[in-house]
């Protein structure tokens, strides 16, 4: 079918485009543009190899044709790339233009022989660039030159084509991250932009871009920014990263709620925390975490942080928090003096703890499960003998490895092996050397083979195929216990432990026998 050039004028890139990223789009929205004659040239479908023929044939050189809307940007450049064309010219250097882009010589397809190369090129780019969108998102304003596929709104039924296309909701760096998916099929995401990039690979429905946010934010999820993914990941409707979340906030909860990114969650989310049965704290840390995040809802708000405005933006959420599950210590040192409770419900919950004849409560009285500790033990028997196996302040080591992310949240060590004896103890894990969690304690082991736990500070998220080393240095009674029969793979529930030797180890342990019987987790 012949081509009208004064159709193409302005389009004709962005058609290409369309064709090269969107084909079975294309192919239905031809078969609609052919039923309206006002559009059918405009949509015609042009192999990527006639470009720089077309350009030619379009603006030839020798002609000095008048090219109506002679404002258009894109039109331009496409007549002065067809006019300066040179098959055999050297590539020459790359220079830096103000849109992020390079600028190369005008026969730019001669240096970048695959498809993908020259669709790259133009990503960003004044080349061949016939529409310009103009990105708000409340702090910044960039113009971003591009021929992009958004086929709904330059292909379908508009007949007209806008030269500026605004999108107000969409930040501008995660809207260029985007566009250079589309174009190149590179993905480059960065923490700070992840959220952004996800809103907006949602919005124009790029479930491939989307999942990448996802898998990126799952890498990178801590108990610091555990509470903020998960009101994202709920907003977003992406029950992977849900569950991930959730995975950290009950092994990691004291950390998470504690954070920053708790005071900047919504209410509904607040409330689902809250009403949490597997959360591993104690309640007085939950109710001093729902305290912070009313003090910010405050600010938001604009309102004076007063016990009243605390208790109004919290509304139902402070009758979540299972306040009578706390000791009585930790009340009256903490929520009884926080001044948010009335003088009849502090009463009524100091008469609930003390007297015979309790009073009704709005609160919970039903303490949170939490987690329930889980236990793998390394050695299939343990032996104790005269003048054999001494602590005598040297280290035990091991090393470890999982198939399934856990939580390590401390260890089970051997006692005494000649009566009842105290011991003070550094445990201590590490990853590649770096020290990740460390305690100094002291436990009283009462001269049986029972292992005695000690637990590290919070437990500690460990990542699987990843050999990780728990060490131990006891001082005490120095003759103990030890393990024999040590296994190199242990099954534990549905993980996986496989143990190594420790070059740290000084004392003797290692894979067959020794010391650190069991690592005890979160699953």
């Amino acid at each position: 079918m012949p081509l009208d050039p004064g159709c193409l004028n302005g389009r004709i890139m962005k058609c290409l485009t369309f064709f090269l990223l969107l084909p079975e789009t294309l192919k239905k929205s031809k078969k609609s543009a052919r039923a309206n004659s006002k559009v059918q040239a405009c949509y015609e479908i042009v192999p990527l190899a006639l470009k720089r023929k077309m350009a030619a044939e379009l603006y030839p050189a020798s002609a000095n044709t008048n090219i109506a809307n002679s404002n258009n940007a894109a039109a331009v450049t496409a007549k002065k790339n067809a006019l300066q064309i040179q098959q055999n010219a050297p590539p020459p250097p790359q220079l830096q233009n103000l849109n992020n882009n390079n600028i190369e010589s005008t026969n730019w397809q001669s240096f970048h022989p695959t498809l993908r190369e020259r669709n790259a090129l133009m990503f960003n780019n004044e080349l061949m660039a016939d529409v310009h969108f103009i990105v708000w998102a409340g702090w910044g304003l960039q113009e971003s030159p591009s021929s992009q596929v958004f086929y709904a709104m330059f292909y379908g039924d508009l007949a007209e084509v806008k030269s500026e296309i605004h999108i107000p909701d969409v930040e501008p760096a995660a809207f260029l991250i985007l566009l250079k998916y589309l174009y190149s099929d590179e993905i480059d995401l960065e923490a700070d932009t992840v959220l952004a990039t996800l809103y907006a690979a949602k919005k124009y429905i790029v479930p491939a871009l989307a999942k990448a946010c996802v898998n990126f934010l799952e890498t990178s999820l801590e108990a610091k920014n555990a509470c903020v993914l998960l009101s994202q990941s709920r907003l977003f409707e992406e029950p992977d990263l849900t569950l991930r979340c959730w995975e950290v906030i009950d092994a990691q909860a004291e950390l998470a709620l504690k954070s920053e990114g708790f005071c900047e969650i919504d209410l509904p989310t607040l409330e689902i925390i809250v009403t949490r049965e597997t959360l591993n704290t104690k309640e007085d840390v939950v109710f001093e975490a729902v305290l912070n995040w009313a003090e910010a809802e405050c600010k938001r708000q604009g309102l004076m942080v007063t016990p009243t405005n605390k208790r109004n933006v919290l509304g139902k959420a402070l009758y979540l928090v299972r306040i009578p599950t706390m000791t009585l210590e930790e009340f009256a040192n903490g929520a009884a003096q926080s001044d948010i409770l009335t003088l009849e419900e502090t009463r009524s919950i100091f008469l609930w703890y003390t007297a015979a004849n309790k009073p009704q409560l709005e609160f919970p009285l039903i303490k949170r499960k939490g987690l329930a500790p889980q236990r793998c033990h390394r050695f299939q028997s343990s032996a104790y003998r005269s003048n054999q196996w001494r602590y005598r302040g040297r280290c035990d080591s091991i090393q470890f490895a999982v198939d399934k992310r856990i939580f390590i949240a401390g260890l089970g060590l051997y006692g005494s092996s000649c009566g009842k004896a105290e011991y003070s103890v550094k445990i201590e894990l590490k990853r590649q050397g770096v020290v990740l969690a460390q305690n100094l304690t002291k436990f009283v082991s009462d001269g049986c083979s029972n292992t005695f736990s000690v637990w590290f500070e919070h437990p500690v998220q460990v990542e699987q195929d990843t050999f990780y080393t728990v060490s131990a240095i006891l001082d005490g009674n120095e003759l103990s216990y030890f393990g024999q029969e040590g296994m190199t793979e242990v099954q534990c529930g549905k993980v996986t432990f496989q143990f190594q030797c420790s070059s740290d180890s000084t004392n003797g342990t290692g894979v067959q026998g020794g010391q650190i019987p069991e690592l005890i987790f979160y699953a």
